[in-house]
């Protein structure tokens, strides 16, 4: 049987029973497995032969095959152990991927624009469910191990401020300013003036609610607006450029463009802070069934993509950090969340939007423990002396940014929603 090869092939040293749809039980691999995975019609057998990197998640969002003796994240862990497991389709996409990402990856404005709105203007409601209460949808930031999402995705806020080096006055602009939180932490900590941009309407409406309770629309303004409108405007400069998780939907073919126009709109003496998901294995390409129904137009790129178009920009690449598996143990809070209140999301929409969710944030975690994601932070600038000589500057930013905090008290943040029980740092 085929599928029994292709699988085997993936589980490597694990083991696996597979019952088909005429109810034929095969095992798969030595000892006894834990799991058990199911096929519910004929069909499913040759979907995954096909295209297995596609297929699997359909089925499991369609109910069409299931997993006894655990959950889809259990079954992921066991068959993400061998990512070049492709089946017979996948292995002629794979051929073609350098080709099919030009394609893929072409993100111009009005693209881009419908590309964000099919993920990122959802329900807030939905995104309440599972994120902090500053709704922080990137990767959070864990300096020691058990925090809570609230206390890592706060000390993720405080690592980035840190390395820009902000002071009172100061004109920073948020590329891609989700819900606000991140501009409105800067303004309120730092006492800069920041403008942040989206291409959500549903994100934009949040945040200026947000702005307009702390008290902050004075000193943060959200605007619905392309990066590359601004830049082409000529109009606006600013002492700091922060990018959170946006830089993953501009497409390789568009990271010139990018770079350019943070060169274009930084002030002469200014400087950047770059956050996004990259690949430590090399150039690749992205799982199909997360390009068609979670993040379209979406790339997590190696680093020899990143850095040669910052060089080619005439920025100047002035500090690197990789964080490995923080975004793991983001994910894994998240995925733990959102199963707890699953029949809260299923209210909103139904229960294969719940299967795709599952499947998503499971095979999402097991890619930064298993298969060579990271995040990346590239702080950037225009000239030699924008930044300090020594890292040592962004240490003590750092330390007083906490101790700031503790002063003005945790509630100074102005949460995206109304707060919830403590949650288990486990």
């Amino acid at each position: 049987m085929l599928l029994v090869r292709l699988l085997a092939a993936a589980i490597g040293d694990g083991a696996l029973d597979l019952v088909t749809a005429d109810g034929r039980r095969r095992r798969i691999g030595a000892g006894v497995p834990a799991l058990t995975l199911r096929l519910h019609d004929r069909r499913v057998e040759r979907d995954l032969l096909l295209n297995p990197r596609l297929r699997l998640g359909e089925a499991y969002m369609d109910g069409r095959l299931s997993v006894d003796g655990g959950s889809i994240y259990d079954l992921l862990a066991l068959l993400m152990t061998d990512s070049s497991v492709q089946g017979a389709l996948g292995r002629v996409l794979e051929t073609l991927s350098p080709a099919l990402r030009l394609l893929q990856q072409h993100n111009p404005a009005r693209r881009s624009r419908r590309n964000v709105e099919h993920h990122y203007d959802l329900s807030r409601r939905f995104y309440e469910l599972f994120l902090d209460r500053d709704m922080q949808y990137s990767c959070a930031y864990f300096p020691q191990p058990g925090l809570t999402l609230d206390e890592a995705q706060e000390a993720k806020k405080r690592h980035i401020a840190a390395k820009l080096l902000l002071v009172p006055g100061m004109r920073v602009l948020d590329i891609g300013c989700g819900w606000g939180g991140m501009a409105l932490y800067l303004a309120r900590m730092t006492g800069a003036r920041v403008t942040g941009i989206t291409l959500s309407s549903e994100q934009l409406a949040v945040a200026r609610e947000r702005a307009a309770a702390a008290g902050l629309s004075d000193r943060v303004t959200f605007e619905l607006r392309d990066y590359r409108e601004l830049a082409a405007s000529g109009t606006e400069r600013f002492d700091r450029i922060v990018s959170v998780g946006m830089f993953e939907h501009v497409g390789v073919p568009h990271y010139r463009t990018f770079f350019e126009a943070v060169r274009s709109l930084l002030t002469v003496d200014g400087a950047a802070l770059l956050h996004a998901i990259g690949r430590l294995d090399g150039p690749g390409s992205t799982n199909p069934w997360i390009r068609k129904y979670i993040f379209p137009g979406g790339y997590s790129p190696a680093l020899s993509e990143v850095l040669p178009a910052i060089e080619a920009s005439g920025l100047l690449s002035t500090d690197v950090e990789i964080l490995r598996l923080h975004y793991a143990e983001t994910l894994h809070r998240w995925r733990s969340r959102f199963e707890a209140r699953r029949e809260e999301a299923r209210a909103l929409y139904d229960e294969r939007f719940c299967r795709m969710w599952e499947f998503y944030l499971a095979g999402a975690e097991l890619s930064f423990r298993t298969q060579g994601h990271m995040v990346f932070q590239i702080q950037l600038a225009r000239s030699l002396g924008a930044v300090p000589l020594v890292r040592d500057y962004m240490v003590d930013a750092e330390r007083d940014l906490a101790r700031t905090e503790a002063q003005t008290g945790a509630q100074a943040m102005t949460p995206a929603r109304s707060a919830r029980p403590a949650e288990s740092a486990a």
